[in-house]
Formats: C-alpha cells, sequence, structure tokens
C-alpha cells in the first residue's frame, strides 16, 4: 500500500486501484484522430512532401509567379525538417535553406530587397531555421529576431501605447501594420524561443487587443459597444477588415472573420495570456459559434474560399496551442477538430500530391504555397 497525501489529509490508495484510475482517465479522453483518417492523413502529408521534392528548382529554392523566393522556400523547407523521413540534413533541406540565406542582409533581416516585404519574409524563415533545432542557425536567428523586433512598431517610430500602431508589425518598417503581420511576428519569436518576458509580446498585445471587436478590450471607436470577440485585419487608421462590413443593431461594424480570428487567438496565447482572460474567452467563444472548414467563416459569400489554406494552417495551430480535442460548436455539436482537419485536408489534395486554391487571392493559387499550408496543418494537427 501507498500513502498518498490530498487536502483533505491522508488517504490510503492501492498502487493497482491509481492505475485503474488512471486508465480509466485516460480510456475517456476522445480519441484526436481515428485510426483510418489518421492513416490517409499522414499518407496525403507523404504525397505532399514527394510534389515538394518534385518541385524544388536546381538553385535550392520553390518558385511563386514564376521566380524562387525565399519566403515560399522557407515554407516548403519547413515542411520536410518537420518530418522524420526528410529532416534539417536532407539534401533537398540543406539546399533550400543554403538559398534562403543567400538573402540575409547586415540589418540581420532576411528578405527580398525590392519587394518592401522584409517582416514577412523574416519571420517565415526564423520559423523554418528555427524548426531545425540546429546551433549552427543560432546566430542567423538571434540576428534576425532582433530585426523583426527593431521593426515593430514602438517609440523608436514614435508610436506610443495610446497609438493604434503601437507594438504590431506590417509587411515593412515603413508599411501600416496589420494583424497577419504581427501574427506571424509573435509566431516566430514563439517558435524561436524567446522568453516570454520579453517586451515585444507586450507591445504585441496592445495592436492584438485593437485588433478584437471586443469593446472591454479594445479602446478604438470602431469597436465601441462590440461584443463580438472576433478579429478584424488591422485597427491602423480607423479600423479595416478584409471581410468589410456587417450590419449589427443597426449600424455597420468591421466584420470579423476566421482567419484573423484563430491568428489573434493563437498570439494571445502564444503571448502567455490567461485562458481566463476576456480577451481569449471571446475569442474562443467566437471560434465555437464560427466553427467551420467548409469556408473561411463569416467571409461574405464571394469571398468566403479566399485565405483558406491560409486559414487552415492558424485553425491547426491555434487549436493545438489551445490543448483540447474537442471544439463544441454553434449547434451545441461536439467537433474533434483534428479528425476534421485530416478528412478534409485529405479531400482536397490532387493526384499528384499537392493541393490549391481555386481563389487565386493572396497567391493560394499557387500549388506550392498552398500545399505547404496544407502540409504545415497537418504535421500541427498530427502532432502528439
Amino acid at each position: 500500500m501507498k500513502t498518498m497525501l490530498s487536502k483533505s489529509g491522508f488517504r490510503m490508495c492501492s498502487t493497482s486501484g491509481l492505475a485503474l484510475l488512471l486508465a480509466t482517465t485516460v480510456a475517456a479522453q476522445p480519441v484526436p484522430v481515428d485510426p483510418a483518417a489518421e492513416h490517409r492523413a499522414r499518407d496525403s502529408v507523404t504525397k505532399g512532401l514527394e510534389y515538394l521534392i518534385g518541385s524544388q528548382r536546381p538553385d535550392g529554392g520553390w518558385e511563386i509567379r514564376g521566380q524562387t523566393h525565399p519566403a515560399i522556400t522557407a515554407m516548403a523547407a519547413q515542411c520536410l525538417i518537420q518530418d522524420a523521413r526528410y529532416g534539417p540534413k536532407h539534401p533537398a533541406v540543406e539546399r533550400a535553406l543554403a538559398y534562403v540565406l543567400r538573402f540575409k542582409r547586415e540589418d540581420g533581416g532576411i528578405y527580398v530587397e525590392a519587394e518592401g516585404m522584409p517582416n514577412y519574409h523574416t519571420c517565415v524563415a526564423i520559423t523554418a531555421l528555427a524548426a531545425t533545432k540546429e546551433a549552427r542557425f543560432k546566430a542567423d536567428i538571434e540576428g534576425a529576431r532582433r530585426f523583426i523586433k527593431r521593426i515593430q512598431w514602438d517609440e523608436d517610430e514614435d508610436k506610443d501605447r495610446s497609438d493604434a500602431w503601437y507594438g504590431g508589425a506590417g509587411y515593412g518598417n515603413s508599411k501600416r501594420p496589420d494583424l497577419s503581420n504581427t501574427q506571424m511576428m509573435v509566431e516566430a519569436l514563439h517558435d524561436s524561443g524567446l522568453s516570454k518576458d520579453d517586451p515585444a509580446y507586450q507591445k504585441a498585445l496592445a495592436f492584438i487587443s485593437r485588433c478584437q471587436m471586443l469593446s472591454e478590450t479594445n479602446d478604438q471607436p470602431f469597436a465601441r459597444g462590440a461584443t463580438d470577440g472576433g478579429f478584424v485585419y488591422s485597427p491602423a487608421n480607423g479600423g479595416e477588415s478584409k471581410a468589410g462590413e456587417e450590419i449589427i443593431e443597426g449600424r455597420p461594424r468591421l466584420r470579423s472573420y476566421g482567419s484573423m480570428t484563430y491568428a489573434g487567438f493563437k498570439s494571445l496565447l502564444y503571448a502567455n495570456v490567461s485562458r481566463d482572460d476576456p480577451r481569449v474567452k471571446q475569442a474562443f467563444e467566437w471560434i465555437k459559434r464560427h466553427y467551420s472548414l467548409d469556408e473561411n467563416p463569416n467571409m461574405p459569400g464571394a469571398q468566403s474560399r479566399e485565405g483558406l489554406f491560409y486559414y487552415y494552417h492558424v485553425f491547426a495551430r491555434a487549436l493545438a496551442a489551445w490543448g483540447e480535442e474537442v471544439v463544441v460548436d454553434g449547434r451545441g455539436q461536439p467537433r474533434r477538430w483534428r479528425q476534421d482537419l485530416c478528412e478534409k485536408l485529405a479531400s482536397l489534395q490532387r493526384a499528384d500530391g499537392s493541393w490549391v486554391n481555386e481563389e487565386e487571392r493572396w497567391m493560394e493559387d499557387n500549388p506550392v504555397l498552398a500545399t505547404a499550408y496544407a502540409i504545415l496543418a497537418l504535421q500541427a494537427t498530427l502532432k502528439p
């Protein structure tokens, strides 16, 4: 017999009884993915990776719009790095990372200078390099991380905490900030192991909170009276949503939508915001009400498939960070989100192993980009 201490005092519990209790508890947990669906999803990843290997160009990069590019190359490389059959030392990965690092600049960023998107390019490069978990890239990661922190909008750009731009990141250091770039910055900081105590997270939270349609925590005029809990694209310049506006209680409001809401929710979690915080609670309530994998939720009908693969990726990473296997949807139905996403992505894969979005907005009609998003989403979903 073993003596165990509880809050109410000493109690006795046999080892066999404890084992039975643990076994019962484990058995009561929902199975994340059925074996058949998991097998199909892993097969989808295999085929997708084979597609990426076959489409890599001789210079080590992958193409977008007819030219190899460091950002899409970093994403494709990350897919391979995170699969044990390839990993960071696979020749295709070595060539890809060498290609990406050709774009490393004196300021520490990793980007194409002529395109004016240094934050976006550098963030995906950091995430790919961090995925290797190899010391040889430490200096590259740290230099790139300093760069994205330096171009974050803060006091150095004459912005204080009262400014709607404060704490955000845009495509470049002269571009207005948006939630998409900011969530990528937070993800890069998180994935590269930056301490949760770093001021960059708190600065980012000031901006992220102003993207949420929740007047309780958002001081911007466009959110006055809002209780929605979803997120929009940017609070800058009076607020912006890529989903436009909707009429709520007789007045127009910025329309929150799926990809930005999951991006905001994920960023709150990565920045170590408490699950009891109203920003987190209301974002998750929005996610439950609008649960869907058939569309980018709450985008207007004609736009509902725009950014769909980006949405699948942030959906997977956000719910993986949340850590619960079941989401109760707006109809009160329990949804095993991992199972749902595995089945959805497997059903959308093309015969050659790629994925593609028929909607060309945000370049998801490019099969390398859509395939990278799909594989990264599946990898986040299948990760224990």
